[in-house]
């Protein structure tokens, strides 16, 4: 038993050290998991419960995303070791919402796009999300409005018109995902576009564009020639 215990331990020793020296360059996506769930939870080995979790969610961010009643399902999987892999999620996305805060949102549209994919991509719920722009087009904020199933009735135009003016925006991007992994707008998604467009333009409020995220393809309502 204590050979088996030091040779865990060199185990993780050794992941730290690479991770420490290289970052995560040449790291298995098993391994990554294997470090988020010894970051709160002692246990020797982890390393058949993160292939468990890979094999169940197909991918890290599959992994990372998935709900926590789902996660508790997976052998190995417990409170304590819940933290560690929600925590750095979470991280992560406020690390990329804090850096694109007061940038330029044309030069740095790319950056916004990949932004929200890692936001969205995973999520088996639909978010709908905002991005508010001062009058020279820097970003003042990125929002979370509304989630669940969009429709007509779950997006409220006075909810979106509240928040514009509370922080003074002079344009607005909206944004939502498909779980489904297809990006292709649906007839919900035109009827919401259509009335926010003009609920914005009565405040001389300009929609530069309405982006759907379906895994890691966009679609844009502005390039299609739909705003």
């Amino acid at each position: 038993m204590e050979v088996g215990k030091q040779s865990s331990g060199g185990h993780y020793s050794h992941l730290r050290e690479r991770f420490l020296g290289n970052g995560l360059e040449g790291f298995l996506d098993y391994e990554v998991i294997e470090l988020l769930l010894k970051l709160a939870d002692p246990r020797p080995d982890h390393k058949p419960t993160a292939k468990q979790l890979l094999d169940r969610f197909g991918s890290l961010g599959g992994v990372l995303e998935a709900p926590t009643d789902q996660l508790l399902i997976i052998n190995g999987v417990g409170e304590k070791n819940l933290f560690g892999l929600k925590l750095v999620q979470a991280v992560a996305r406020r690390y990329l919402k804090e850096d694109l805060i007061g940038t330029d949102y044309l030069t740095r549209a790319s950056q916004v796009r990949d932004y929200l994919v890692h936001h969205l991509k995973n999520r088996n719920v639909e978010q709908f999300l905002i991005i508010l722009l001062n009058g020279r087009n820097q970003v003042i904020d990125l929002r979370v409005l509304f989630e669940g199933t969009l429709t007509t009735s779950a997006v409220y135009s006075r909810e979106v018109i509240k928040l514009i003016l509370s922080l003074d925006a002079a344009a607005a991007i909206f944004v939502h995902n498909h779980p489904s992994g297809n990006p292709a707008p649906s007839q919900d998604d035109l009827e919401i576009t259509k009335r926010l467009q003009t609920a914005c333009g009565s405040i001389d409020v300009q929609v530069h564009d309405h982006l759907i995220i379906g895994g890691n393809d966009i679609f844009s309502f502005a390039e299609q020639g739909l705003l």
